[in-house]
């Protein structure tokens, strides 16, 4: 938890306690369903959920936006964005029957009321959202053509509607075909040596009809 608290002060005292937590949660959970590498359970609030919070830094969510997290896995970086955005409406999908259901595990043991989540995968259902996130699922041009249809039409935000995708490396071939995409990154935001390589981009997606 200190480690949130270093770069989220401003978090309420509910927040904290929701964040505080997802520790005993997801260490409960991972040894029922492997969700996380047992290696990673250890750095949980740096790798996973700090790092998830690294779109925060990025945007700040007004109230009523919609996003979408493809690929959310145990719920990263949905769940972690839920609690820091109460009045925003999370919708977590991911192929894998059982990683859902440890996310909505979670999600009621900290009784999110902004959290839906569902087996899905993208590309097969029409919904649209303000804001589409992800940890490193595919691909940035495959990811596109996935979510492209789910982008809403109408800009609430500083930031036009689009992507914010966690990923880490070199980009510069893969966002080749993007020349609007902006890499942010985390090292300017956080000191940890884990943060060194990665980095949210942001790309602005047009409505498709």
């Amino acid at each position: 938890m200190d480690i949130l608290q270093k770069y989220f002060q401003n978090i309420t005292e509910e927040q904290r306690l929701q964040f505080s937590k997802l520790g005993d949660l997801y260490t409960e959970w991972n040894a029922k369903i492997n969700v996380i590498s047992r290696k990673d359970i250890e750095s949980l609030y740096e790798r996973h959920i700090l790092h998830s919070l690294g779109i925060a830094k990025i945007l700040d969510f007004k109230p009523g936006t919609h996003v979408l997290d493809v690929g959310t896995g145990g719920g990263f970086p949905g769940i972690p964005l839920a609690i820091l955005f109460p009045e925003t409406q999370f919708y977590l999908v991911d192929v894998i029957a059982k990683k859902i259901r440890v996310v909505n595990e979670v999600a009621k043991a900290l009784d999110l009321h902004n959290v839906k989540a569902e087996q899905r995968r993208a590309g097969t259902f029409d919904n649209r959202f303000d804001f589409i996130v992800s940890r490193a699922v595919t691909n940035m041009p495959d990811f596109v053509k996935w979510v492209r249809k789910n982008i809403a039409k109408k800009n609430n935000h500083e930031l036009q509607n689009g992507i914010l995708y966690l990923k880490g490396g070199d980009l510069t071939e893969e966002l080749a075909l993007f020349p609007k995409a902006i890499q942010h990154h985390l090292s300017d935001y956080f000191e940890e040596e884990f943060f060194e390589t990665k980095k949210v981009v942001y790309l602005p997606l047009k409505y498709k009809v």
